[in-house]
């Protein structure tokens, strides 16, 4: 029988930090641990919030009466870093500078993720780590090509639930992770679809950057002219960047970044709500088949994760267009809490090694850039 650890994981939001205690594959306290926005709004770096966050935790945990006695491990989500291959990685002091102040230019909450377990971790005297952080890139070298010179792709994906979502339902088929090949999609506030190969995740695309399908708040992939065009008429790079991660989407069409708002205003007999969410799962499909073609058309199942994938017309829609190329199976929801307890359970048990943050990007450009 395999050996069970009693693990603590930690994933700050914007107004909220999820907190959760495994033993094993059991949950033995879960909460989302609400903060106040006003309270929040006080802090002028989001690094200040960590004494505010802590301390609602904590009394939150003895709300409960939940005892973090015997820990053995705490995993924090690992936003602000550079970008790595996926992994478990050891919390050390470059990788806690680096989330401190996010290295990769992006203030948001995950970045408290290993800072704030971090605080557990000395106070339980175990190891602590981060598990796939959001800046995971396995891009395969063709993937990073444009056609610009000194203008290459990176991405930003939800690899942990991605990541997860491949290795359960590799797991379902009696397979590994590592030796598959899988479409897997995180359909949510924001939209990833990826290609892995044998464990890795050789395409994908830049969320937060302009890429792929259209997403709630996301504007997805744009034609650069048009692009170009609208600058032209007086917005912004700001404006343009705000489109990207915050006001694109189903937001800039409808106001709304609830899918479900969309679709019951659809529902309603809304033209311009139906024709929305038609041209959002059509650029989920067409993303699908693009990355089934990266996999060589080899392709063991197409999966989906995420809030929306509760969607059963939207499940119904890709199957029916996407499904002669593999099989399709929803995981609605996500399982990042879940995700983080078992990367950190892996090493532990030793079938996973875990692995050292560097500091260094994944990617510094091809040798024909590099003097």
């Amino acid at each position: 029988m395999a050996e069970t650890y009693k693990i603590f994981t930690v994933n700050p939001g914007a107004t909220s930090t999820k907190v959760a205690l495994f033993e094993g594959d059991k949950t033995l306290f879960s909460k989302n641990v609400s903060h106040e926005a006003s309270k929040l709004a006080e802090f002028d770096e989001i690094t200040e919030q960590i004494p505010y966050r802590l301390e609602i935790i904590e009394q939150a945990i003895a709300d409960a009466g939940v005892s973090l006695d015997g820990l053995d491990a705490v995993v924090g989500r690992g936003g602000g870093l550079l970008a790595v291959e996926g992994g478990t990685y050891v919390v050390d002091e470059t990788l806690l500078d680096h989330a401190r102040r996010g290295a990769n230019g992006i203030t948001h909450p995950a970045q408290l993720g290993s800072l704030i377990a971090q605080h557990f971790a000395n106070t339980a005297d175990c190891p602590c780590f981060v598990v796939n952080p959001p800046d995971t890139d396995e891009l395969q070298p063709v993937a990073r090509m444009t056609g610009v010179d000194g203008v290459y792709r990176n991405v930003h994906l939800h690899a942990l639930n991605l990541k997860e979502t491949a290795i359960r339902h590799a797991t379902s088929m009696g397979k590994a992770y590592e030796d598959c090949n899988f479409v897997v999609c995180h359909l949510g506030g924001g939209v990833s679809v990826s290609a892995h190969r044998r464990g890795r995740m050789i395409d994908g695309y830049d969320i937060v950057g302009g890429d792929g399908p259209m997403a709630p708040t996301r504007c997805g992939a744009l034609p650069v002219g048009e692009v170009a065009n609208w600058l032209d008429k007086g917005h912004t790079t700001a404006d343009l960047r705000k489109l990207c991660h915050k006001s694109g989407g189903f937001v800039s069409h409808l106001g709304t970044s609830d899918a479900q708002e969309v679709t019951k205003l659809a529902d309603k007999g809304n033209k311009h709500a139906q024709f929305v969410w038609d041209a959002f799962v059509y650029q989920v499909e067409k993303s699908i088949g693009a990355m089934a073609v990266t996999l060589g058309g080899k392709v063991d199942g197409i999966l989906l994760g995420g809030g929306i994938a509760h969607s059963q017309e939207l499940v119904a829609a890709i199957t029916e267009n996407c499904g002669w190329i593999a099989p399709v199976t929803a995981y609605p929801g996500e399982f990042e809490m879940e995700a983080m307890a078992a990367g950190a359970s892996r090493v532990l048990r030793g079938v996973e090694e875990a692995k050292h943050y560097t500091g260094k990007p994944a990617f510094t450009g091809f040798n024909w850039n590099i003097e």
